[in-house]
């Protein structure tokens, strides 16, 4: 059985709720509020857990906030192996504007951390003793922003520790920390459109340019595969073989967007560790983003929605021929 080992440098306690209309300068009446454990490394370990996959969350936790967040992940029974930190765990929120069904979503920076608390997530995939998966990870997944005091290469860094033993590396995340680590290539990437856009600087206008985009990546080595979410017009999956998209499915997002490319990449990657072929890995990518849109908050897919809607993914379109 393949195990999983997800990393978060920067977790979040979400917290979710709704108002009416969203107004400058007025008092927003709201509505009562949900707590959930976030940041992008723990939404994938937590649906991992859902499919059934073996997975430990690695994450940095402090104070009251970082509490609240492990408390919340065992109530899920999701197992996680927190680091912690004198600094206090930001906590994020998403408004949702109920009368046009718009998501303000208001993301704070979190604490500084020191080296040697940065260093120990590198320390982890040196020395894994204290992970307690029943064997060692054949994946890691490093997921989400990187919180001040954390330098831009601490993925890079990672990436090389983990692919020296033999593991498979996934990467989400965007900006200096996205070039730095694609330098020395991973297995799998997941930016979306915007972040693609920002790392090449071109505008990627047309689905082609954003295949060849996507697939150029494989092809000067800084990535097996790419996975670019595209919001309304669904996602694609470049590998060195050739380009799939699949469209979206027509789920409303009545409460927000939240954590839908965490539930993308989660079940994407458990496909592919079950052997699935790209395309058919894919739908199940798609479905699962489409299943977060069901869930309030950062609540996340749930595995019966998953499959139900996995149904209704159609047979990926080829967009682009191998390089």
């Amino acid at each position: 059985m393949t195990h999983f080992l997800t990393l978060t440098l920067n977790p979040a306690l979400d917290i979710a709720t709704s108002t009416e209309q969203v107004q400058a300068t007025h008092k927003l009446r709201c509505a009562g509020m949900q707590r959930y454990p976030g940041g992008g490394g723990i939404n994938v370990a937590r649906v991992l857990h859902r499919l059934g996959a073996p997975v430990q969350a690695w994450a940095l936790a402090g104070g009251p906030a970082g509490a609240q967040l492990q408390q919340l992940l065992a109530r899920e029974g999701v197992p996680t192996l927190p680091h912690p930190i004198s600094g206090d765990t930001r906590e994020n929120l998403s408004v949702l504007e109920t009368c046009t069904g718009r998501e303000f979503r208001f993301v704070l920076p979190g604490p500084t951390v020191g080296p040697a608390d940065w260093q120990a997530g590198l320390e982890v995939l040196r020395t894994p003793t204290s992970i307690t998966l029943p064997a060692a990870p054949h994946w890691v997944i490093a997921s989400g922003s990187l919180p001040p005091g954390v330098p831009d290469d601490f993925y890079a860094q990672a990436a090389r520790l983990a692919k020296a033993q033999g593991r498979h590396v996934v990467l989400d995340t965007s900006g200096p920390p996205l070039a730095a680590a694609l330098q020395g290539g991973v297995t799998l990437v997941k930016p979306s459109l915007r972040e693609l856009r920002e790392l090449l600087q071109q505008p990627l206008a047309s689905l082609r340019e954003q295949s060849q985009a996507a697939q150029s990546l494989v092809l000067r080595g800084s990535a097996d595969m790419v996975a670019l979410s595209m919001g309304e017009d669904g996602a694609l999956l470049a590998t060195r073989h050739g380009v799939w998209q699949a469209p979206a499915l027509n789920v409303p997002a009545a409460t927000g967007t939240t954590g839908a490319g965490d539930c993308f990449l989660a079940a994407l990657v458990w496909a592919l560790a079950q052997g699935d072929a790209p395309p058919d890995a894919l739908r199940w990518g798609v479905a699962a983003g489409a299943a977060a849109l069901l869930a309030p908050g950062t609540a996340l897919a749930q595995r019966e929605e998953i499959l139900r809607l996995l149904a209704a993914v159609p047979a990926p379109q080829a967009v682009a021929s191998p390089g």
